[in-house]
């Protein structure tokens, strides 16, 4: 009996351990409540350069320097392709879609740009004239 009463003060102990511990847990969401509607993202000005924007370095895609956010790209449409496509880009004085986008996984070239390169805005990004979020010492020598 002796043992038993001694498990379940043992049991007792780490309960009640275990329910501090996790009272002084803070979530990293701090005091937003999740079933409350997020605040909008503030609105940026977008950096319009004609021409484009200098790349940083040798691989890096190139950024887009215009406004995106009525773009639409699904797996029908691409927003993207109206004016960067080998149609439309010289009517459109656009760059064209670079030649790797129409590399399939296997090395094939296609008549169309890859499944694995369409959806544009998973590398390409739209610039805003913001200042930096953390500070870079990066250089592009």
């Amino acid at each position: 009996m002796k043992q038993i009463m001694k498990l379940f003060a043992i049991v007792f102990i780490l309960m009640a351990f275990t329910v501090t511990a996790f009272a002084s847990v803070q979530s990293l969401r701090g005091k937003n409540d999740l079933n409350k509607p997020s605040n909008k993202a503030p609105k940026h000005k977008i950096e319009v350069v004609s021409g484009g924007i200098e790349r940083n370095f040798k691989k890096q895609p190139p950024v887009i320097p215009h406004k995106t956010e009525k773009y639409h790209i699904s797996l029908r449409n691409n927003g993207c392709l109206k004016c960067h496509s080998p149609k439309a880009y010289k009517k459109e004085k656009a760059p064209k879609v670079g030649d790797s986008h129409f590399i399939d996984r296997s090395g094939k070239k296609l008549n169309k740009v890859s499944k694995r390169r369409y959806f544009c805005t998973q590398c390409h990004v739209t610039q805003v004239q913001e200042d930096a979020l953390v500070d870079n010492t990066y250089t592009n020598e």
